[in-house]
């Protein structure tokens, strides 16, 4: 993950272009939903916790934009196959309890088809935001409409849906993460999804210096997905501050940007800002290049008559005139 924030690291930073012209014009803020899908659901959420199936299992973990009260009963909520308890930060040690009867680690999912492993981990994430999915279907579309061959860089990879789909859609991918969990999960679910044949260069590497070296070496991407955390370590010590760094990175992204250009994708998780805030530091960095910016929230729709809509998390979005 992320960059070093400390001013030593800072000064060693590559001297950026100012950019000048028209900003890219923003539309209407924008709502993407998830709705209920064979692979995934939000049955209830409420008092801090969310009830969710993926595939054939419930799970039942922590959620704090979930301040109304649950619909549903405690007879519901009981029924979950699997229940993180303990430390719910993003670095901590949870635990996970399985009331129904023993889980392994890992177990069997599919999104739109394409195979991969959920997995329980000790900081209650299994393996997939579902919310992401509007931000896949997107990224899909406009790589199978280009009609020709597209490179797409994938920071803050994680364990690698996102750059498995768009290689399903035609995509030349490389996938960057800090961790070497996440590279190995990202093979295994490669594996999974049967696309070993598929071109995916996985780089377990610090995103910033990463995208700092594809610069100087000329490396020019049709896409760019960034999925950066809110605070996060490099496999070398470097410290990634989300407010601090994400400036720079966007300015690495528009370095990037090949002559015939798709989009650039960021998406920004538990951070106390508005989503005006990212489209506005989005528009800087892509002065002159035309096209426009999107930019709103990610929700997921729950079950029912009624759906209550659950915020996960901000976006913005520059899309080139071509897209």
């Amino acid at each position: 993950m992320g960059a070093a924030g400390a001013p030593a690291a800072a000064a060693q930073r590559l001297d950026l272009p100012k950019r000048e012209g028209a900003r890219p014009p923003l539309d209407a803020p924008r709502v993407l939903t998830v709705r209920e899908s064979e692979d995934y659901a939000l049955i209830d959420s409420g008092a801090g916790e969310k009830l969710e199936r993926y595939g054939p299992l419930r799970v039942r973990r922590p959620e704090n934009q979930a301040i109304w009260s649950p619909r549903l009963g405690a007879s519901d909520w009981n029924r979950a196959d699997a229940v993180f308890t303990g430390d719910t930060d993003e670095e901590g040690t949870g635990r996970w309890r399985f009331p129904i009867e023993p889980l392994g680690e890992t177990w069997p999912l599919s999104h739109e088809g394409l195979s991969y492993l959920g997995r329980f981990t000790s900081f209650r994430h299994v393996g997939v935001f579902p919310e992401q999915s509007a931000h896949w279907s997107f990224a899909c579309e406009a790589i199978a409409r280009a009609g020709r061959p597209v490179r797409l860089l994938n920071l803050f990879g994680y364990t690698g849906l996102a750059s498995l789909l768009a290689a399903r859609a035609g995509a030349e991918v490389t996938h960057v993460d800090a961790s070497k969990k996440a590279i190995a999960w990202a093979r295994e679910n490669q594996e999974a999804a049967g696309l070993t044949d598929r071109p995916i260069r996985w780089i377990c590497e610090d995103a910033v210096r990463y995208a700092e070296r594809e610069v100087k070496r000329g490396s020019r991407y049709d896409a760019i997905l960034l999925d950066p955390p809110k605070f996060g370590r490099g496999p070398k010590g470097e410290v990634w501050q989300l407010f601090d760094d994400l400036p720079y990175l966007v300015g690495l992204a528009r370095e990037l940007l090949s002559d015939r250009p798709l989009f650039v994708i960021l998406t920004a998780y538990s951070i106390r800002a508005s989503f005006y805030a990212l489209s506005a530091l989005m528009g800087e960095a892509f002065r002159g290049l035309g096209g426009r910016i999107e930019a709103g929230e990610l929700i997921i729709e729950e079950q029912g008559e009624e759906p209550r809509l659950l915020s996960t998390s901000l976006f913005s979005r520059w899309i080139a005139d071509n897209a």
